[in-house]
């Protein structure tokens, strides 16, 4: 099914972009929110299978995808993050959605809860939980923000294939192309293939990684209890730890967990011990 794409404004004037898919608005709405470096292009296949009976929004944070840079990149933060989420909520007239977070998507989510608990009708926590695994924490450190260019998305494909084999050891060629392609996008100007978001997000994360005081995010998941809530763990995850996934368990015992083998960080939403449970977790949701 095609998709709509829209840009709304950020309260500090940025033009953020989204896709839209569906029309039918009987049910809350899926708000998907992607990874640190990600975007809206992710959720692709999970908005089509979706969007048939319920609007599907995916969005480009500021500094990822379609969206714009900010000049200042301090402002990339997740306080920010929330904010332009909020705003995009509201500027919609969309009164509960079912949130769709994949690793600092999931920390947004949890954020939500927080401040905008209203706001929530569901969530999807995908591989990330109050807390991050500091092997995970380091590695992507260590990655971000570093502005490695390819000759090609086949040349990209391959490096990617290397780097995150022990995450999905099982895809195929053509799965790695189709991921490269939602990595990467075509630099014209150098005639080669970039990571498409801005390279400040390195200072950005850096900075926010030396925080001396980090914040609590326990009493923020806790604020889901009472909210319909899917937790997703790859079982080679870096991120989300096997320690933390069983102490939200405990935390919320209403929440559903499900562990994917063969993947790490991030399961890709597609895998399909997942798609059963994940069907019938958001067809509930009305």
């Amino acid at each position: 099914m095609p998709f709509a794409e829209h840009f709304y404004q950020s309260t500090d004037g940025l033009n953020l972009y989204y896709r839209e898919y569906g029309t039918i608005e009987d049910h809350p709405p899926l708000l998907c929110l992607s990874g640190l470096t990600r975007n809206s292009a992710d959720f692709h296949d999970f908005a089509e299978r979706y969007c048939g009976n319920r609007k599907v929004y995916t969005l480009d944070y500021r500094g990822r995808g379609k969206s714009d840079y900010d000049a200042n990149f301090e402002n990339y933060n997740p306080q920010v993050y929330a904010g332009d989420i909020y705003n995009f909520l509201t500027s919609k007239n969309i009164q509960k959605a079912v949130f769709v977070g994949t690793s600092l998507g999931g920390l947004l989510t949890m954020g939500m809860a927080g401040f905008a608990k209203h706001l929530i009708a569901g969530a999807i926590l995908n591989d990330v939980g109050p807390e991050i695994d500091t092997s995970g924490g380091n590695r992507i450190l260590e990655y971000v923000g570093k502005d490695i260019r390819y000759d090609s998305i086949e040349v990209a494909s391959k490096a990617q294939r290397v780097q995150y084999l022990n995450a999905y050891p099982d895809l195929s060629d053509a799965e790695w192309i189709s991921q490269s392609k939602k990595t990467f996008v075509f630099d014209k100007a150098a005639g080669n293939f970039r990571f498409n978001y801005d390279m400040n997000l390195g200072p950005a994360l850096a900075k926010q990684f030396d925080n001396a005081d980090p914040v609590d995010l326990w009493p923020f998941f806790a604020e889901l209890k009472g909210i319909p809530t899917l937790a997703i763990r790859g079982a080679r995850s870096d991120v989300l730890s096997q320690e933390v996934f069983r102490k939200m368990q405990i935390e919320n015992p209403e929440m559903q967990a499900i562990t994917l083998e063969n993947r790490g960080h991030v399961p890709l939403l597609d895998e399909p011990p997942l798609l059963k449970e994940m069907d019938q977790f958001i067809a509930g949701i009305r």
